[in-house]
């Protein structure tokens, strides 16, 4: 049975333990959650593929060790920033609300997870598979020490998984593919006063920025969920001095696409764009990330839409701009789902809070869920 008052204590010590990625370091959080889970019995593990980027995986063996299904959170949070009214480590509780760094991203969604294993283990429920819990690291700059390695080495090889990083009980089950990429434009350098006797690569920069803002990329224009293919510019730098012809600019691009999208066809339209203004330049792949697609009336989002139903809250399908890490799991074949309950738009923000209601309704989701969910 879900503990309100405990679920708020939990949530709040959370958050006191520093978490920032960057610099990336969960060792005191996940030792934290190994040893609350251990004090229930449960079974851990701290997995580390960097020094001090810690990943705990737990094993709640239930009675069909045919089936498993796999809950799983992350540890970091994004640097706290400045701005804040109240202390991003202080955990202040106001009118409903606990306010500090990671209560929506994602430490609200762990200490919900928590206190359904609590609750589980307390009632001596035996689930009908086995349930994974896995609280990882890097989440906030790609997984690449935290869910990737746990799946690519077979660390985790769940047979469906929901995510819990989102707000509002939405079920999210299409996502937005990324690249994340640099540009480097290189010109010619020469007396600010005679400017025709360099090449600006500053000037080329910004013909190729303008001729990327307009390209229309092709997409499934029937997709209900998501909006059409975005572009980021967000970083541009170039130059040394007012007074000389810039002969470097660098700048940063975020594209977001659709499932049904190739992120090598957009890439190969980025490249014949700026080929056109310059044959002098490189690009730096800093991240892809694939789109997700799940069906809506997959087996894991009805169960999971079944449990919210008989407590009687809304929840949305629907899809996310953004990236989550459901996409991983496409790679081994394994179906996915998000969902969380934070609050919107409180991600990333300074002043970030957590509903203490939406806490206690989520915990109490997740426990009818895990309690009931079924394997076709």
């Amino acid at each position: 049975m879900i503990n309100r008052k405990r679920l708020i204590k939990l949530t709040r010590r959370l958050i006191q333990i520093k978490s920032e990625n960057p610099p990336g370091d969960e060792f005191r959080i996940a030792h934290f959650v190994n040893n609350y889970l251990k004090r229930l019995g449960v079974k851990t593990k701290i997995y580390e593929f960097k020094k001090r980027r810690s990943n705990v995986v737990a094993h709640l063996r239930g009675r069909n060790k045919k089936h498993s299904l796999l809950i799983t959170p992350h540890l970091d949070t994004v640097p706290s920033g400045l701005n804040w009214h109240f202390h991003p480590f202080s955990a202040t509780i106001r009118q409903g609300r606990i306010y500090g760094l990671g209560a929506t991203d994602c430490k609200g969604n762990l200490a919900c997870s928590l206190e359904a294993i609590n609750g589980l283990v307390e009632d001596r429920v035996i689930l009908n598979y086995n349930l994974l819990f896995a609280a990882t690291a890097d989440e906030e700059s790609g997984s690449g020490s935290g869910l990737i390695p746990l799946l690519n080495r077979g660390i985790l090889k769940p047979d469906a998984a929901l995510v819990l990083d989102c707000d509002d009980f939405d079920i999210i089950v299409t996502q937005k593919g990324l690249i994340h990429l640099k540009v480097k434009i290189q010109g010619k350098k020469a007396h600010g006063a005679y400017p025709e006797h360099g090449i600006n690569a500053i000037d080329i920069a910004i013909e190729i920025l303008r001729e990327l803002k307009s390209k229309k990329f092709a997409y499934d224009t029937r997709n209900k969920f998501l909006k059409a293919p975005t572009m980021n510019i967000g970083t541009i730098k170039g130059g040394d001095k007012v007074n000389v012809v810039a002969d470097w600019c660098e700048f940063e691009l975020d594209f977001r696409f659709l499932p049904g999208m190739s992120e090598k066809g957009i890439l190969k339209d980025i490249r014949s764009i700026i080929y056109k203004h310059t044959q002098k330049f490189k690009i730096e792949i800093e991240g892809i990330q694939k789109p997700y697609r799940i069906e809506a009336g997959h087996h894991l989002v009805r169960e999971l839409s079944r449990a919210m139903k008989k407590l009687r809250i809304k929840s949305i399908i629907k899809g996310s701009e953004g990236a989550t890490t459901i996409t991983f799991f496409q790679n081994k074949n394994i179906p996915a789902v998000a969902s969380g309950f934070g609050c919107t738009s409180c991600a990333h923000i300074a002043d970030e809070y957590v509903k203490i209601d939406n806490l206690y309704k989520g915990a109490r989701v997740l426990e009818e869920f895990l309690k009931n969910y079924k394997f076709n």
